[in-house]
């Protein structure tokens, strides 16, 4: 699942924490970002090598609603419908992604190319509302033409690494 650089990187890791445990979440996070999600096999591939039970790997994966449980799309868009972003339009924007990309809360467009999440908070109500990117990137004073623009743009950015290979 790993291979030897990032096995290394883990030895890294371990030396900076206390005890195995402690290593899970960014385990946990590398496995994510390779892979897109945790999958029942990637927790017992991180049980094996931090010797901690899938059971408690279960439970952490379960509890973080930043750790994906399912495959999701390439570009996958959090919808923050939380107060500060509900009274802001936050519904209103999650209702028009949904309807643009003809995708239901937690599904992948037929290309494999978008999902989307409607979560709570993400932490940037002074700017609501919002969405984030892969867990990484947040776009935030959203406005219809902004999501159109996001939408295209992550659409051009795939055709031209497409182009490139």
């Amino acid at each position: 699942m790993f291979d030897e650089k990032e096995l290394k990187e883990i030895e890294k890791i371990k030396k900076r924490y206390p005890d195995n445990k402690s290593v899970l979440l960014p385990v946990l996070w590398m496995i994510q970002d390779k892979y897109g999600w945790i999958s029942d096999d990637s927790m017992k591939y991180a049980g094996d090598l931090l010797d901690i039970s899938y059971e408690h790997i279960l439970g952490v994966v379960t509890f973080y609603t930043m750790l994906n449980k399912k495959p999701v799309g390439k570009y996958h868009l959090q919808i923050c419908t939380n107060v500060s972003c509900m009274l802001r339009g936050g519904y209103e924007l999650y209702n028009y992604i949904s309807e643009k990309l003809k995708i239901k809360n937690k599904e992948i467009t037929e290309d494999g190319m978008f999902s989307i999440e409607e979560v709570e908070c993400l932490g940037s109500c002074a700017t609501a509302p919002m969405l984030q990117v892969n867990n990484k990137e947040y776009h935030e004073n959203l406005t219809f033409e902004k999501i159109e623009e996001l939408i295209k743009k992550l659409h051009e950015d795939t055709q031209s690494v497409t182009k490139t290979l």
